[in-house]
């Protein structure tokens, strides 16, 4: 079973207008299934093969020799030089759309490209399903915490195989393999144990200094590390919304997981009555509807601003979206029953902000859509309509 990616028809829309086109995200994304079925008429190469890496090393010019026009170069980022080799071919030849090339590892990859690249690729970023996309096919559950629990990579719902089981391998055979070529980690344990503390703070204000003294490593090191999870699409960091507010409002960002699969396999949650109960169970829903947002977002290649908002005193806006002329406020409850009291953050924000042009929105855990006096509320498999203007 291929489930359709709702990525592809932006890809097909830039290739006529760039000579590059590059997909990147995180390993097991579905990435090499996409572009070998979006462009079956191209011919692919895996620089991830030895053989293949070794001839496009060692001899670049009868490399391109034979792979010259339509050509996918999977995991590029493998051999830099080839960087500088696409740029001479595209600037000579002007034909649109003549490489593919794709990367499980940002950070080598966009350093390549702004290098060699810069204006004559078009960058997308493919993660794991959306809602939209298994909804499509039937996968999507009415209940968000078996959406949560299972997690979103292809595999899972491609080749049946166990959340459990997937994750587990995913950890040691992916996530280790790429932090490690990012960074020195001498003791693996210690980094998995990093890994753990990072997912106790999801959906939480990001404390650097904290992580790294419960982790038992210094401050640098959790930075590098936190660095390399970032670049292996593992997690990513919400930076809080600050302009035209005094000195008392946060500035620290706070910390999310783009798969809750992979989440709450690190937090050990194996079953819904787990998640019911858990401390955290409120922020672990603000993680699933923030990478929901962020997803949603690159597979439309419609990136907009958002961010969160806090001060000093502890009132929080889950999320906001400027979208220019308005600006978006977002209050996020895990709950199934709407409560009055829900909409206090939102009705406190409007009326001691000065900002204009407010739209507020209650996300919860429930299925029907609202419209009360106090703001719109709506059900947490809807969450991409915040980015409709």
């Amino acid at each position: 079973m291929e489930t359709k990616r709702n990525i592809a028809k932006a890809i097909r829309f830039l290739l006529e207008k760039y000579p590059v086109i590059a997909v990147t995200g995180p390993r097991q994304s579905g990435k090499t299934t996409l572009l070998r079925t979006m462009f079956s008429e191209y011919r692919y190469i895996s620089l991830e093969n030895p053989d293949a890496r070794k001839f496009a090393e060692n001899d670049p010019n009868g490399f391109f020799a034979l792979y010259d026009d339509k050509v996918i170069f999977d995991e590029v980022q493998r051999v830099p030089t080839l960087f500088s080799y696409i740029q001479t071919i595209v600037d000579e030849s002007k034909i649109m759309g003549q490489f593919i090339l794709s990367g499980s590892q940002n950070f080598h990859l966009m350093e390549n490209i702004s290098q060699s690249l810069a204006g004559r690729v078009a960058l997308f970023k493919l993660f794991p399903f959306d809602f939209n996309e298994l909804a499509a096919e039937g996968l999507l559950n009415d209940d968000y915490l078996q959406n949560m629990l299972r997690g979103f990579y292809p595999a899972i719902y491609d080749r049946n195989i166990p959340s459990k089981l997937f994750y587990s391998n995913y950890i040691q055979t992916y996530v280790q393999r790429d932090v490690t070529e990012l960074v020195a980690v001498k003791d693996m344990r210690l980094f998995q144990n990093f890994i753990g503390l990072c997912a106790t703070r999801a959906g939480q204000l990001l404390n650097l200094n904290a992580l790294a003294n419960e982790c038992g490593i210094s401050q640098p090191t959790a930075k590098s590390w936190l660095s390399a999870l970032e670049s292996s699409y593992i997690v990513f960091q919400l930076s809080p919304y600050y302009k035209n507010f005094s000195k008392r409002i946060v500035k620290t960002p706070k910390l999310y997981f783009y798969d809750t699969g992979l989440l709450l396999h690190l937090l050990k949650i194996n079953n819904a009555e787990q998640l019911l109960t858990h401390p955290i169970k409120g922020n672990l829903f603000e993680n699933l509807m923030i990478s929901e947002l962020v997803k949603q977002m690159y597979h439309a290649n419609n990136t907009q601003d958002i961010y969160f908002w806090r001060n000093s005193a502890g009132h929080e806006v889950d999320l906001l979206i400027d979208m220019g002329s308005t600006i978006k406020i977002v209050e996020m409850k895990a709950g199934i029953t709407i409560m009055p009291e829900m909409f206090k953050t939102l009705e406190w924000f409007e009326t001691n902000s000065a900002l204009q042009n407010l739209d507020k929105t209650l996300v919860y855990g429930g299925n029907q859509a609202q419209n009360r006096t106090a703001g719109k509320v709506m059900p947490w498999n809807k969450i991409g309509e915040l980015l409709e203007s």
